[in-house]
């Protein structure tokens, strides 16, 4: 069995192409920061490791629409190695989660809030609602 589950945000937007021919087929890459789960964060010590993941048609359209620097996101998928020779004639070797589900794994607000954290904004869910006077009257009891 070969089945991913990892969550992480965006480390840049994603790269996006489209194949040529009859049939185009969306193409995104982009690299995951998932972060360790690290007891003592010492100096110079890595706390992330960053997973390189490739979205094909509907997941990499949905990833040219939505996804962007900083975006968290829950992804399955399968692992895929490959190589390929360099202009260099040296022969390199890749690892790439190749994605069959994404999500987001916050909302919209929490993502800004993370992506901006000295926002002047309260951060309070209450705030989205309208105080209500008590002697209104409502449609319902």
């Amino acid at each position: 069995m070969n089945k991913v589950i990892i969550m992480g945000r965006l480390t840049r937007d994603p790269d996006v192409r489209w194949t040529q021919g009859q049939e185009q087929m969306c193409i995104a890459r982009y690299t995951l920061a998932v972060d360790r789960r690290v007891k003592k964060r010492e100096e110079g010590q890595v706390t992330a490791d960053f997973i390189s993941c490739v979205a094909f048609g509907r997941n990499g359209e949905f990833a040219e629409k939505y996804l962007k620097k900083g975006t968290k996101i829950i992804i399955c998928g399968r692992i895929q190695t490959g190589s390929y020779t360099n202009k260099d004639g040296i022969k390199v070797y890749t690892t790439d989660v190749v994605v069959e589900e994404q999500d987001f794994a916050e909302s919209k607000r929490e993502s800004d809030e993370s992506q901006n954290p000295n926002n002047e904004s309260s951060g309070s869910a209450a705030d989205d609602f309208m105080n209500v006077p008590d002697e209104s009257e409502l449609p319902f009891d």
